[in-house]
């Protein structure tokens, strides 16, 4: 057993989140009141948190293949892999998760992420998406 959903619960908890089961194993936590991270809803092991009362299907699941990421990686160690993923992403294309192989595998469009162009391969005309 990796740390990461004891680790999502105690996140919950900090962050006054209310928890409810959710589909596939997940655990829901609405109501998180910290403005960081700066996304609609981030999983840390099985636990999805969010500011929000409520998340659509595509977004669950979204975050349901980051939960099997979380897994994948054997819990804790996703954290600076995630963030490296992150950074690489920002110095290929200026967007935390268009290039981030985290996000990619976890679908961006579900995610509401765009596809960023590389700053190389972008257009005289100012199109950035790919």
């Amino acid at each position: 057993m990796n740390l990461a959903t004891p680790f999502g619960l105690l996140i919950a908890k900090a962050g006054g989140a209310v928890r409810q089961p959710g589909p596939d194993g997940l655990i829901l936590a609405f109501g998180y009141r910290y403005r960081f991270p700066i996304a609609g809803a981030f999983t840390v092991g099985n636990v999805v948190l969010t500011r929000h009362h409520n998340l659509d299907e595509r977004l669950i699941r979204h975050e349901g293949r980051h939960a099997t990421q979380w897994a994948c990686c054997a819990g804790l160690p996703m954290l600076p892999l995630y963030l490296l993923a992150m950074f690489t992403s920002l110095l290929i294309c200026g967007h935390q998760a268009s290039y981030n192989v985290f996000e990619r595998l976890a679908n961006l469009e579900d995610g509401g992420y765009p596809r960023k162009a590389p700053w190389w391969r972008r257009r005289p005309d100012g199109d950035q998406q790919v």
